[in-house]
C-alpha cells in the first residue's frame, strides 16, 4: 500500500538557479512536475523567482496559465501591451498564450511565486473542503 505522508522542500536547500532566458532571473523549484504528480495534481511548475535590481523576465508567453504573486518589492508588467506598476501582494493571472514581461522597479531585488497551470477545455473546478480533526499530542 503507498501510504500518504507529508513531505518537506526546506528552503534552505533550494538552491537559486540563473534563468539564462532573461536579465538578473533568479529561480527556486518549490514543485515541479513530478512532485506534482506525486501528490496527484496538475501543475507544471510552482517557482519562487528573484529579480535583481536591472532585472527583467524578458516578454514571452507560455503554453500553460501563470499565475504570479508578488511577494516583495515593486514591478513593472507588461500587461495587454501596456506597462504597469504593481507592487507586494498583487496577483497577476496570465492565460496561455498571452504575452508578459515582468521588470524589477525598485531599488532592491523583488521577489514572486510563480504558478504554471496546465490548460484544459473541460476545466470543472470547486473550491476544497477542510475536515477538522482532533489535535495529536
Amino acid at each position: 500500500m503507498n501510504e500518504k505522508k507529508t513531505n518537506v522542500n526546506v528552503g534552505e536547500d533550494l538552491k537559486w538557479n540563473l534563468f539564462t532566458e532573461h536579465r538578473e532571473v533568479h529561480h527556486r523549484e518549490i514543485l515541479g512536475a513530478e512532485q506534482a504528480d506525486k501528490l496527484g495534481v496538475s501543475v507544471s511548475s510552482v517557482l519562487r523567482e528573484r529579480i535583481d535590481v536591472n532585472g527583467a523576465v524578458l516578454p514571452h508567453y507560455h503554453d500553460v496559465a501563470e499565475v504570479i504573486h508578488i511577494i516583495k518589492g515593486k514591478v513593472k508588467l507588461l500587461q495587454n501591451g501596456e506597462w504597469k506598476s504593481y507592487k507586494d501582494g498583487d496577483t497577476f493571472l496570465v492565460p496561455s498564450g498571452v504575452v508578459h514581461s515582468v521588470v524589477n522597479d525598485d531599488v532592491e531585488p523583488t521577489e514572486q511565486v510563480s504558478m504554471f497551470l496546465p490548460v484544459s477545455d473541460d476545466v470543472q473546478n470547486e473550491g476544497f473542503k477542510s475536515y477538522m480533526v482532533d489535535e495529536e499530542k
